[in-house]
């Protein structure tokens, strides 16, 4: 009985731990400055710096949120931070000039885009173990990784591609064509489907993750669109697209693609990340130098939050 007793104690608490309070900050990336951004999305004031290492770009969470995961990519690694206390814990082994990543929700493992390389790299955090390198086409940029933690995709921006990956068998399975420079990728909540941003091309395709085939392709009707990030709403019906020189978000409707609304926000915006109940984006504006605040009921900038130089990755700890 007092073994039953202990055990179910320690169920409890593992349970409870699981499930914390998040810390509700938000992180930005600064690729000129080094440092990471921890922001109180409460209060929308940059709370601290963080010295991370050398040209941050890429950042995460790791699935139980306790870890931030940073691409300092002129020090091939990644950067792990507590969330908490905000200390760089340790590094890990990216192989070469990793520019962004995405998180198995799943099982935790680390998917890298080597930039230089034309690679991406299967990463276990909690061993540095390399699991696998894939050969994928020139200059991959963009990763995700499926809800349900069997796809990765990742895009090759000068050979115009999206590269999808078995992660199991760590199989290249298709490679599907799409317009120059494609940077950005997200999927849908149950995982059925999956969004390509091209830069160049000014173009957002719908990926048909059963068939593994593109099934729509659009423009975005904005004054110099150079599609970057995108990210899809809790509710599966928009999609939120940062234009780079465009200097703005587009909102466009995830299902025809068409255009909803447009918010300016601050100049080159890069990055982009979403409160969990869809209410707030959160822009990292490279040029401006800020973060923006975006209001998606409103259609409109909120806040504006300075930063550090040239903020290219944001992440909600929410």
């Amino acid at each position: 009985m007092k073994f039953k007793t202990l055990l179910l104690s320690s169920m409890i608490l593992a349970s409870t731990a699981a499930a914390a309070e998040p810390t509700h900050r938000l992180f930005a990336t600064n690729e000129r400055d080094n440092t990471v951004s921890v922001i109180d999305s409460r209060t929308n004031e940059v709370e601290a710096t963080i010295d991370v290492g050398q040209r941050p770009r890429g950042i995460g969470l790791s699935p139980d949120q306790k870890h931030l995961y940073v691409a300092i990519s002129d020090d091939n690694a990644i950067a792990v931070v507590d969330v908490n206390t905000l200390e760089v814990l340790r590094t890990l082994d990216s192989g070469d000039d990793p520019e962004t990543f995405g998180v198995n929700p799943v099982n935790g493992h680390i998917v890298i885009s080597n930039e230089d390389d034309g690679e991406a790299t299967f990463l276990d955090p909690k061993s540095n173990e390399k699991l696998a390198v894939v050969k994928v086409g020139i200059e991959p940029e963009g990763v995700a990784v499926s809800p349900n933690g069997k796809y990765a995709l990742v895009t090759s921006e000068s050979s115009n591609m999206v590269h999808i990956i078995d992660t199991s068998s760590y199989e290249l399975v298709a490679n599907l064509v799409v317009a120059a420079r494609p940077r950005g990728l997200a999927f849908n909540s149950d995982g059925s489907l999956a969004y390509a941003t091209s830069e160049i091309g000014n173009e957002v395709a719908i990926i048909d993750m059963e068939t593994l085939k593109i099934t729509k392709k659009a423009a975005i009707d904005v004054e110099e669109s150079k599609p970057m990030d995108i990210k899809v709403s809790p509710d599966d019906t928009m999609l939120y697209v940062t234009t780079g020189r465009g200097n703005s978000v587009a909102f466009l409707d995830a299902k025809t693609l068409e255009l909803k609304g447009n918010v300016p926000v601050g100049n080159r915006v890069w990055g982009l990340d979403i409160s969990k109940d869809g209410s707030t984006l959160y822009t990292a504006d490279g040029v401006s130098g800020t973060v923006s605040v975006v209001d998606t009921a409103k259609m409109e900038r909120i806040e504006t939050i300075k930063v550090g130089a040239f903020p290219w990755g944001v992440v909600l700890d929410d």
